[in-house]
């Protein structure tokens, strides 16, 4: 092993320790990581030799870093976040849970009814959007029928996390798969012929919802909830339904790689323009209705803790891919899987699940996304298999513990300024069978679908 594949391997295990120890600082601690891999590079292009590994030098200058940056991905993330926003102001959700509710027959139903709403909202509206969204529904409806809302709130989490998967926009972690794979929109529909992510993580749905249904089995009072949110400006929500069917159409014209010679192919960073074109449009809207309270909430409600931190990752991973590190994760892995198919694919997704149970997916998720191919080219099969896995894995993990995701954070939050402190004991109490009951069914049908 080479000196610079020592030290870039020692910087990467420092990096993540410092962003699972502290959350706060993450950002700060993988922006600080790259400006390192970058010094190094540099460092190594003016000493010949210094950093040599076998017949080259470790080659990763400022340039280089740059261009490892995803910035269809960071423009997606923003845009879609922006839009969302406006969507959420409008007030749009809530009518939508009201109506589904004031449907239902009884308490056990409209929980199964607003988890499930949730997990579909969720699909393409960030996670933890969908939560303060639906979350002050479930509020309303339990004072209403004086129930604790603990276990409704909860549900509707776990749901919300779920359904991340679902879609292109449903979860960063999605996005990054979309990318990492050469996957569209419709890919996670159908794919090769085949039923993509979206219908996995239905099937993954429905059983959990029979799990929540199990939990509320008891709860048969009537309902009486026919109040309605009122709604007066729908034009956000034609914002984000544009968004998702001109990311559709897109998604039907190849990308230059897979173009036929002649053929018409669309840039690599179209998504992200179409989500942030979406955006602008909203935001030029308010501009002539002069409502600049609502455009700078708008920007203060764009994740930039999450942008930031997945630029500086983007850099951190593409010096380590550079070092060799990445080679030396995947061998281990696949030395660990003996290389056979299945173990390898059984360690990605029970292991993604456990780690996404303490520490944040994102990150985690962006590193594995670059070890897969070189683990599939080490057991000599196609990565889609595991990259399946690793994000079912890995969304699904979060669910686990009640630090495990963003959304059970909010969810918990909202519970506590209403009073209600929630014991770990009693998140896992809902989270475990859930999450059991998702990622086996996914486990399974990825295996059966991709072997």
């Amino acid at each position: 092993m080479s000196t610079i594949t020592i030290i870039a391997l020692a910087l990467f295990a420092v990096t993540y320790i410092v962003m699972i120890v502290s959350q706060k600082i993450r950002p700060y601690a993988a922006v600080a990581s790259a400006v390192i891999f970058v010094i190094l590079g540099i460092v190594s292009q003016a000493f010949p030799g210094m950093f040599s590994m076998g017949e080259a030098d470790f080659n990763y200058g400022f340039l280089q870093a740059i261009g490892e940056i995803d910035w269809n991905v960071i423009m997606m993330i923003a845009g879609t976040m922006g839009t969302v926003y406006f969507f959420i102001e409008s007030k749009m959700p809530q009518l939508m849970s009201d109506v589904l509710i004031s449907h239902m027959p009884n308490v056990k139903m409209a929980v199964v009814a607003m988890s499930l709403f949730a997990g579909i909202i969720s699909a393409f509206v960030d996670n933890v959007a969908t939560v303060l969204m639906i979350a002050p529904v479930a509020l309303a409806f339990c004072k209403k029928i004086n129930i604790s809302p603990v276990s409704s709130i909860i549900c509707i989490a776990i749901s919300s996390n779920l359904q991340g998967a679902a879609t292109l926009v449903g979860d960063t972690t999605s996005i990054l798969l979309a990318k990492a794979a050469g996957l569209d929109f419709s890919d996670f529909f159908v794919d090769e012929g085949k039923p993509g992510m979206f219908w996995v993580v239905e099937a993954g749905a429905v059983v959990s919802a029979i799990i929540i249904y199990f939990f509320f089995r008891k709860e048969k009072s009537k309902i009486d909830f026919n109040s309605r949110t009122k709604v007066e400006d729908k034009f956000p929500t034609f914002l984000l339904v544009g968004t998702v069917v001109l990311l559709i159409a897109v998604s039907f014209i190849p990308y230059k790689d897979s173009a036929a010679p002649g053929q018409f192919y669309k840039p690599d960073t179209i998504n992200g323009f179409i989500c942030i074109g979406f955006f602008l449009i909203g935001v030029i809207r308010e501009l002539v209705r002069k409502n600049f309270d609502l455009i700078k909430d708008a920007f203060k409600e764009i994740d930039y803790y999450t942008i930031v931190l997945l630029a500086g990752l983007f850099v951190v991973i593409g010096g380590v891919k550079n070092a060799g590190v990445i080679d030396i994760i995947a061998k281990c892995i696949s030395t660990a899987g003996a290389g056979s198919k299945f173990v390898v694919y059984s360690l990605i997704v029970w292991a993604s699940v456990l780690l996404s149970a303490f520490i944040d997916n994102i990150p985690y998720t962006a590193t594995m996304l670059s070890v897969v191919p070189a683990i599939a080219l080490n057991i000599g099969i196609a990565p889609k298999l595991l990259y399946y896995g690793l994000l079912c894995g890995a969304t699904l993990g979060g669910n686990l513990s009640p630090i495990g995701a963003s959304a059970n954070i909010a969810g918990i939050g909202i519970l506590r300024k209403e009073g209600y402190e929630v014991k770990s004991g009693t998140f896992m109490k809902y989270g475990v069978p859930f999450t059991l009951a998702a990622v086996i069914t996914g486990y399974l049908l990825i295996w059966f679908i991709w072997k």
